[in-house]
């Protein structure tokens, strides 16, 4: 009997893996819509191959990479180089890149196979919500393959699809960083109306001051670590044109007009975007491939084949990452977590994000089965509740984000001996940045420049 139990326990696994995204719940799980569960299970796809990516790049595990049968050869001609180059130098450079075009290529996939799905009334719909057995076989059979992919142009080819994703990313977080700041606001905002209490308004005050506090320290830090009074004339340049357009949106966002057209706009959601673009104009600066302006560039140590590299200002070998890939990782988790739970209020994030407002998302979908079997209920019979091939895009552009920050950057230089930080990755993090803050003036002035529109 024990026997027969555990041979139903286990073909119910296995046909739960194979069925849809309600049987990922189990029983203590609170009652959840269908797509939340898929997107939240997608993504932890995407964190799997990160947290893979990360342990590849551990010292110590990098140098196990060079006893894989296989792994090392063709290594005389790496990207196209005839001359003698040693693997060791590129083990976690060239891991990293392969299991981050594994995971890029599966979201890539998907987001062709769900191109115009509709609705849950879609063949291709119960795809996207099931099958997680087969989808998980699919992630690792590519993976596999990615490794066997021969050297030659691959990794230079593949740095700028990195650099180009990496750069809509970017993008992509500062909408979401500015889909999080106006939600904030309204709420904080509506409790202080509603309940007529002051401390709301503290609370905003406070987080407005500590935000704008921390980005000017930020910027001092960055004149004094990034800059030298005789020189590094670019880093200053950068630092002063990124705050002088911090200052400008700051301004526009307490603008009368502004404030009668949005009356939730303000200077928390202002603070919010200058401390993220001080960030990318902090991790902008740690790629300038001058020793003399940035004391956080990574080199390789002379005669050292075990992959570490050393810090310029410490002298102490350090991992792959330094302080603005941890900051960059930390925000790359919660901004793929956040797109796969988010449903916003705000019309412009809406349509800047691709997001559909199903029948489900206004209040009239199903609200689950009372008999408490299922805990996941479908929401998406008359509509898709977000576009599922934007969802995915946006997993392939995280997962080329990702392959750029935890290798930095970095790229091999002319001689096929080391990996350098090249000025591009410097200008497309600093471009990024002035076009994310384009993009909040826009959710700014829409109103005023359109205003036969509802942006309400």
């Amino acid at each position: 009997m024990g026997a027969c139990l555990g041979v139903c326990s286990v073909l119910s696994c296995v046909s739960c893996l194979c069925g849809s995204a309600p049987c990922l719940l189990c029983g203590c799980c609170p009652s959840t819509k269908n797509s939340t569960i898929t997107r939240l299970s997608f993504t932890l796809f995407l964190f799997l191959g990160t947290l893979v990516s990360i342990i590849m790049i551990i010292p110590g595990v990098e140098a196990e990479l060079y006893k894989l049968p296989g792994f090392c050869e063709g290594s005389n001609t790496f990207l196209g180089a005839h001359a003698k180059v040693n693997c060791n130098s590129f083990l976690g450079h060239k891991s990293v890149y392969r299991m981050c075009f594994a995971t890029a290529a599966f979201f890539f996939l998907f987001a062709l196979i769900m191109i115009c799905v509709r609705s849950s009334k879609d063949p291709r719909a119960s795809i996207q919500n099931g099958f997680w057995f087969f989808k998980f076989l699919i992630l690792i059979g590519i993976t596999v393959g990615a490794f066997y992919i021969p050297d030659g142009p691959f990794t230079r080819v593949w740095f700028y699809f990195g650099v180009v994703g990496s750069f809509l990313f970017i993008l992509i977080q500062l909408i979401l960083l500015i889909d999080f700041a106006h939600s904030w606001s309204q709420i904080w905002l509506r409790n202080a109306d509603e309940g007529n209490s002051k401390s709301w308004y503290a609370g905003l005050f406070f987080f407005t001051f500590l935000f704008y506090a921390v980005s000017i320290a930020a910027v001092v830090l960055l004149y004094v670590y990034y800059t030298k009074p005789d020189g590094c004339t670019q880093g200053k340049a950068l630092i002063s044109l990124n705050l002088i357009f911090c200052v400008v949106v700051s301004v526009v966002s307490i603008l009368p007009k502004v404030q009668d057209a949005q009356p939730h706009s303000g200077l928390l959601q202002a603070s919010i975007i200058t401390l993220y673009t001080m960030y990318v104009t902090w991790s902008a600066l740690a790629n300038v491939p001058d020793k003399y302006c940035n004391p956080t560039l990574l080199v390789r140590t002379e005669g050292n084949n075990s992959g570490s590299y050393v810090s310029l200002a410490s002298g102490q070998p350090t991992q792959w990452w330094d302080a603005p890939s941890i900051v960059g990782l930390v925000i790359f988790i919660l901004c793929t977590f956040f797109i796969s739970v988010r449903s916003s209020d705000h019309a412009q994030v809406n349509k800047m994000m691709l997001t559909e407002e199903s029948p489900a998302m206004l209040g009239s979908g199903n609200p689950g089965p009372e008999d408490g079997v299922h805990r996941a209920y479908d929401n998406e019979e008359d509509g898709v509740s977000y576009n599922y091939t934007f969802f995915h895009l946006c997993l392939f552009l995280a997962s080329l984000y990702i392959m750029m920050t935890l290798t930095n950057w970095y790229t091999p230089d002319k001689s096929y001996q080391n990996l350098t930080s090249p000025w591009t990755a410097v200008w497309v993090k600093i471009s990024s940045s002035w076009a994310g803050l384009l993009l909040y003036m826009w959710t700014l002035v829409a109103p005023l420049v359109l205003p036969d529109r509802d942006f309400s």
